[in-house]
């Protein structure tokens, strides 16, 4: 179960929602800060209004999120979410400009003596007064809700710390010197001892909303940019569709489209959903959705995705799946669902921010105390104290993980890499070998005619006229390839008759008044056909070479081979050096013989091999290299890959495998080409290495800052401009995954 929080102002939000949320009896809940969901596991009988309640009595706001709208016109998404950020962004941007224009001149005033003239205090406190109450406002409203929850969040910091130092300067103006003519003040990096009450900090506390304003302004608009991949993964849907009825064609909106309907795609249309083509020829474009840039060929009975771009014919499909069922929709669902998971770091560093603001008011109040134990003053403790509660707030820690989350999966989304939750990433970092099932992964799964031996008595046109007409009979994957062969190299195949399968051993027909027979060598001595030594030469050398070797006879004699083989994919050699330049030991997997493997493996550069395995020993061939201490990625797409996907510490499907591979594989590759493998790896570390550094800084700032706030070394005002900096850096950061490009797309 999901749900949309609002109200949160930073990651300790988060953190109390979600421990209010998992006091519920048997809820497991994660509050994610950058995405502002709630992603919940619950027992019957617990509601999305039970969930809420506990969310609005601990002082926020929740909603049942409408469900993705893949198919929506592309503006409706948008307008979607604009509708639900824009009123908060325009609100940040209002009181930012407002509270620059008035924070300049008071900051000004504080730090030129030649423009401070007589009672310019009670100028700065005119100007001052209005950002402090109206501009700050958003950080005083949440401190009191949570208040009043009993609870300390990082607005509890800045309220406290603006508003200590705008009560002192009230004092100061009112009570103290402060007002008085003739009264100069010079700035300081560091605080400065003197008479308390001749100093005001009204430059500290506009200073310090008006810059936690312009970080959190940024803030926002950043992670809107990091979930723009997600908006526009969802926008690549269709927004009417051509339907097909009694041969008659009506345009309605997409959403009216059903399963089973037929629909007419003409040449530059999207294909509105998923489908199979009814009737037409022509050439998909995918590269929106898979950033596959060549377009691929399709024909009567092929299955077509939606929000692909139809290239040339006209087609006529049949959808298969409407809403929710589409590709288009999962791939959104496998964002999202990534996107609102935590890595291991992340949960430490919840951990971390939900008890460091207590901590840092108990800092702030030692510090005031020990200052003034040590004769400094009410004054310089005060702004000592404040400096400590402005420099503290944790917003970077809790920006740390999620928004470089955000982004990566984001971008993977755009890559043809579909990343299943943080836990792939954390386990793409420790992985050494990379397991390849080799039928649809190193190879392309589709079998092709590689090379024929026509005997001495016999043509090469006569052998593939004859062997591909009686081929053309079958629909065995080997008779595809030798019919599909023959028909490139010598066009319109004759007729065949008394086409007959002969028990999986192989296959007979009449051709041109010749009794063909094509099969196993084993076959043709079985039924006192001549095989002469050239022929079977020509079979051993093709079997040598890996691949599977069809005799054609007629006449009582053998006249020739046919070797066909499962066709090495042709990024796959380039793909198995890339990996072993990040540090892989690729193993080729297969349940084919040891000879076909080995002929494979030599041809993409692969040393190990574990040949001729069934399914359940591929979960074992797993397990023993895990026993040796290896980290295992498995590369797969069969149904009989799925154990193993789900067995090896990271699971990597193809995009071409079927629906079981891709439920137990931690990360999808939409593509199917195989150097989308190596983008899932590159990709995936590179956005652990950021998600990494983002939170060295942010621990490393609030650990080195802290201390020197609280040593009295750092002006309030310039705590506050440190703080927001430390946020944005942290999202800035996180930005720059989108710059990532696809080695696929780069080798084309």
């Amino acid at each position: 179960m999901e749900l949309e929080i609002s109200g949160m102002t930073c990651a300790s939000c988060a953190a109390r929602i979600e421990k209010k949320l998992n006091k519920v009896e048997g809820v497991s809940a994660a509050v994610n800060y950058a995405t502002e969901i709630a992603t919940a596991q619950v027992p019957a009988g617990v509601t999305a209004d039970d969930l809420i309640a506990v969310v609005e009595k601990t002082g926020y706001g929740a909603r049942v999120p409408a469900p993705p709208q893949p198919h929506a016109a592309p503006s409706a998404s948008s307008e979607r979410t604009e509708h639900a950020e824009d009123p908060e962004l325009r609100d940040l941007r209002h009181r930012v400009i407002g509270a620059t224009i008035l924070t300049l001149p008071v900051i000004a005033m504080a730090m030129i003596p030649a423009l401070q003239f007589d009672h310019w205090g009670f100028a700065s406190l005119t100007l001052a007064a209005p950002v402090i109450v109206w501009a700050g406002w958003p950080f005083h409203r949440a401190t009191a809700i949570n208040a009043r929850h009993g609870a300390v969040t990082m607005d509890t910091l800045i309220t406290m710390g603006t508003g200590a130092a705008f009560l002192w300067s009230l004092v100061a103006l009112f009570i103290g010197t402060a007002g008085e003519a003739g009264v100069r003040h010079s700035f300081h990096l560091t605080l400065t001892h003197g008479d308390p009450l001749e100093y005001i900090y009204l430059e500290v506390a506009a200073g310090v909303i008006t810059f936690v304003l312009l970080g959190r302004y940024f803030e926002k608009r950043a992670k809107r940019d990091s979930g723009a991949a997600l908006r526009a993964l969802l926008d690549l849907g269709a927004q009417q569709v051509t339907v097909l009825e009694d041969g008659v064609e009506r345009t309605v909106p997409i959403g009216e489209l059903r399963a089973g309907q037929r629909f007419v795609v003409r040449p530059g249309e999207k294909i509105a959903t998923d489908g199979r083509i009814i009737s037409g020829r022509s050439s998909v474009d995918a590269s929106m959705l898979t950033g596959e840039s060549v377009p691929v060929d399709v024909a009567d009975g092929d299955d077509v995705t939606g929000a692909t771009v139809n290239v040339s014919g006209r087609l006529v499909v049949e959808a298969t799946g409407v809403g929710e069922d589409t590709r288009l929709a999962q791939m959104a669902q496998m964002v999202q669902d990534a996107q609102s998971g935590k890595a291991e770091v992340q949960r430490l560093a919840d951990r971390v921010s939900a008890v460091f603001v207590p901590i840092v008011i108990l800092i702030a109040l030692g510090t005031v105390i020990g200052w003034v134990i040590a004769g400094a003053g009410w004054g310089y403790a005060a702004s000592a104290g404040v400096a400590v509660l402005v420099i503290a707030c944790p917003c970077a820690l809790g920006l740390a993980t999620p928004t470089a989350l955000l982004v990566g999966t984001g971008r993977g989304a755009g890559m043809g890499v579909l990343i299943k939750g943080p836990e792939a990433l954390e386990s793409t970092k420790k992985v050494d070998t990379i397991v390849l099932d080799k039928t649809g992964t190193i190879t392309t799964g589709v079998m092709t005619l590689q090379d024929v031996q026509a005997a001495a008595d016999t043509s090469t046109r006569e052998l593939l006229a004859r062997a591909g007409a009686v081929e053309s009979a079958s629909e065995h994957p080997i008779a595809v390839a030798i019919a599909s062969g023959a028909r490139e190299q010598v066009g319109d195949l004759p007729e065949v008759t008394g086409f007959e399968n002969l028990a999986g051993s192989g296959v007979r027909g009449t051709v041109d008044g010749h009794d063909v027979l094509l099969g196993r060598e084993s076959l043709l001595w079985e039924r006192g056909i001549h095989v002469p030594a050239e022929v079977t030469a020509a079979r051993e050398q093709a079997e040598r070479a890996g691949r599977t070797a069809v005799l054609v006879a007629w006449g009582g004699h053998a006249r020739g081979v046919l070797a066909v083989a499962d066709t090495v994919r042709p990024d796959a050699a380039d793909a198995i050096t890339r990996l072993t330049d990040l540090g892989l030991t690729p193993v080729l997997l297969t349940g084919d013989n040891e000879t076909v493997a080995r002929q494979v493996a030599a041809e993409v550069g692969i040393d190990q091999v574990i040949a001729g395995v069934l399914p359940h020993q591929k979960v074992e061939a797993i397990q023993r290299l895990r026993s040796d201490k290896h980290a295992v990625a498995m590369v797969g797409d069969g149904i009989n890959d799925g154990p193993a996907l789900a067995e090896a510490d990271l699971g990597i499907a193809m995009g071409s495998g079927t629906h079981v591979a891709m439920e137990a594989a931690d990360i999808t590759l939409v593509r199917t080409d195989l150097l989308a493998v190596v983008d899932a790896i590159r990709l995936s570390r590179r956005t652990l290495r950021t998600i990494t550094g983002n939170l060295f800084w942010a621990f490393a700032y609030n650990t080195a800052a802290v201390p020197v706030a609280a040593l009295g070394l750092l002006n309030p005002m310039l705590a506050g401009a440190a703080m927001a900096f430390s946020s944005v850096f942290v999202v800035t950061n996180s930005l720059r995954l989108r710059s990532i490009r696809s080695v696929g797309q780069a080798a084309r």
